[in-house]
């Protein structure tokens, strides 16, 4: 039986202090606000579906000293999955990335994603070249994740496979021109 991700994805992100952090659509982006009380180091997407993981991959490498987490959802990573293979081909050490696949695109009726017909995301994980890959469908796999997420030395990918259970929806701000200057304010600020 698939995890509840309301339980496993802020087990999998612990500390969210630790991490600078772009969140897909839906889900996700519910989810780390929750954790964070949607803080200043949390950039919550709304309305860019598959903009996660480039957006995070920019962020890595303008951040080289920070760990940056992407949390995304299986439907919004289906979007830019060409992305995948940009990640993999420049590795940026402090990228992590957790996929939380409950094999439906949530935002628009819950009709089954490719991963529920099939589609392996981390087996194109490692098709794109990134080397610290698992997959997370048990509740004893959580602390590995947690590991890899947090240690790696290279770019990482766990994806979580999760009930389709819904992610609180409460504590979001989709203003993205807000959330961008909070956001920048909140790097700026670190940097001194």
């Amino acid at each position: 039986m698939p995890l509840d991700r309301n339980h496993a994805v802020p087990a999998l992100v612990g500390n969210p202090a630790d991490f600078l952090m772009i969140a897909g659509l839906a889900g996700t982006a519910y989810e780390l606000a929750s954790i964070t009380n949607d803080g200043d180091n949390l950039y919550a997407l709304g309305g860019a579906m598959g903009a996660a993981l480039s957006m995070g991959l920019g962020l890595a490498l303008a951040q080289p000293k920070r760990r940056v987490l992407v949390a995304t959802g299986d439907g919004e990573l289906l979007m830019n999955v060409s992305t995948l293979a940009t990640v993999g081909a420049l590795q940026p050490p402090n990228l992590s990335i957790l996929c939380v696949d409950n094999g439906h695109y949530g935002e628009t009726g819950y009709q089954k994603s490719h991963t529920s017909l099939g589609v392996d995301l981390e087996r194109m994980a490692i098709g794109a070249g990134i080397g610290s890959t698992m997959t997370i469908e048990r509740e004893d796999q959580l602390a590995a994740g947690v590991r890899m997420l947090r240690e790696s030395n290279g770019t990482s990918f766990v994806l979580v496979k999760v009930s389709t259970v819904d992610a609180p929806k409460d504590k979001l701000s989709l203003d993205g021109g807000a959330n961008r200057v909070r956001f920048r304010q909140a790097l700026l600020r670190a940097a001194r």
